[in-house]
């Protein structure tokens, strides 16, 4: 069993190697969708994944339409500030896709609006100037929620 974590166009090593980190310590599968913000090579992005970058299973994408084109019928959730739906009211399930977008503008418009059924989004007080979360804990918040639900699939 697997949840997959898709981060399209991510900018910051830091929140790319923390989401690496959570993906190795919970058997989820990180997808990094092209143009990336930097090399993966990048020290800072190592320095956040620390030792577990040997268990991260990392597909890499050279685009977004590559990715969708390979995953086409998959079950996708697209976390986005604009969704019309609560992460939590959503039934995860094996498999499952979460796609987020990068650090400055998020998920494309065109493909929000194209799968607005499947647009979830974090709850946040709307009395601050917040845009969004931070996207590592954005990912983590979420990831949890889908592995609470399939109840923890070989985590102890």
């Amino acid at each position: 069993m697997a949840i997959h974590i898709v981060l399209v166009e991510p900018e910051i090593p830091p929140n790319t190697g923390n989401i690496a980190r959570s993906c190795a310590a919970t058997g989820s599968v990180l997808h990094l969708v092209e143009p990336l913000g930097f090399s993966i090579d990048d020290k800072s992005l190592k320095r956040a994944g620390l030792d577990y970058w040997p268990y991260v299973q990392v597909e890499i994408h050279p685009g977004l339409d590559a990715f969708l084109k390979q995953y086409e019928g998959r079950n996708m959730y697209l976390a986005t500030t604009k969704g019309s739906r609560l992460y939590t009211e959503v039934s995860y399930q094996d498999e499952d896709m979460i796609l987020l977008g990068k650090e400055t503008a998020g998920l494309p418009k065109e493909l929000i609006q194209a799968n607005e059924d499947k647009a979830i989004r974090i709850p946040m007080s709307e009395e601050t100037r917040l845009r969004s979360f931070n996207l590592s804990n954005s990912a983590n918040i979420i990831l949890f929620e889908a592995l609470r639900q399939l109840d923890f699939p070989n985590l102890r």
